[in-house]
C-alpha cells in the first residue's frame, strides 16, 4: 500500500548538487497530504530551500490514468518565492480510443510556462509565496490554498432583495415539487419489481 513515488523522490532529493535542478511528476494528492510521509517530504524541501515551483496539471492529462498529477520543480539554488500554478482547468478533453484525455493548447502550455518562469501571481492560477508562507500553511503546495478569495458587495435596495428572495423561494419550491413527482414514479417502478 506504499506510494511508491516516494521511493523515487528520496533519492533524486539527496542526489542534488548545490545547483541542482530536477521536474518530478507525482499525484497531486502528494501536494497537500498531511498523514504519512508526504508532509515529511514536502517539509525538508521548504526547510532546505529546495523547491522552485508546483504545477498541478488537469485531470486524465496521461490518456492511460485518470489520476490528478502535478509537476514539482526542485532548484536546490532557489532562495527566492516559489510559484504554485493550478493549471487544472485548462485544457480541452478529447477521446482518445477507449481513453478520456486533457490536452492542453499550445497558448495553454505557453501560458504555463510563461507564468511559472516569470513567478507570477495571476487571480485563479498561479501564486508566488515564500519558504515561510508554505511553512505557515502546513507545507501544503496547493496554490487554491493560496489564493485571495475575492467577495463583491453589493447594495441593495429592499425590494430588490425581496424580489431575489423571491426568486430563489419559486425555484425551490419548483424543485421541491419535481423531486416529489420522482420520489412518486420511483417507488411506482419500485412496486413493479418482481424477483
Amino acid at each position: 500500500k506504499m506510494a511508491i513515488y516516494q521511493l523515487f523522490l528520496q533519492p533524486i532529493i539527496n542526489s542534488l548538487s548545490k545547483t541542482g535542478k530536477a521536474a518530478i511528476v507525482v499525484p497531486t494528492g502528494f501536494i497537500a497530504a498531511q498523514k504519512g510521509i508526504d508532509p515529511k517530504i514536502r517539509q525538508h524541501l521548504i526547510k532546505n530551500k529546495m523547491l522552485a515551483g508546483v504545477v498541478s496539471m488537469p485531470s486524465n492529462i496521461f490518456a492511460t490514468t485518470g489520476t490528478n498529477v502535478s509537476i514539482l520543480f526542485l532548484d536546490a539554488s532557489n532562495t527566492g518565492d516559489v510559484i504554485l500554478v493550478d493549471a487544472s482547468k485548462l485544457g480541452t478533453k478529447v477521446k482518445d480510443g477507449k481513453n478520456q484525455k486533457t490536452v492542453l493548447s499550445t497558448e495553454e502550455e505557453d501560458r504555463i510556462i510563461d507564468t511559472f518562469n516569470a513567478k507570477e501571481t495571476i487571480d485563479d492560477l498561479s501564486v508566488a509565496v515564500s519558504y515561510d508562507d508554505i511553512e505557515a500553511k502546513n507545507y501544503s503546495l496547493s496554490a487554491g490554498q493560496y489564493f485571495e478569495v475575492k467577495i463583491e458587495y453589493v447594495d441593495i435596495t429592499p425590494e430588490e432583495f425581496q424580489a431575489k428572495l423571491s426568486g430563489h423561494q419559486s425555484r425551490l419550491r419548483a424543485q421541491f415539487t419535481k423531486t416529489s413527482e420522482l420520489e412518486k414514479k420511483i417507488q411506482s417502478q419500485l412496486k413493479g419489481l418482481k424477483l
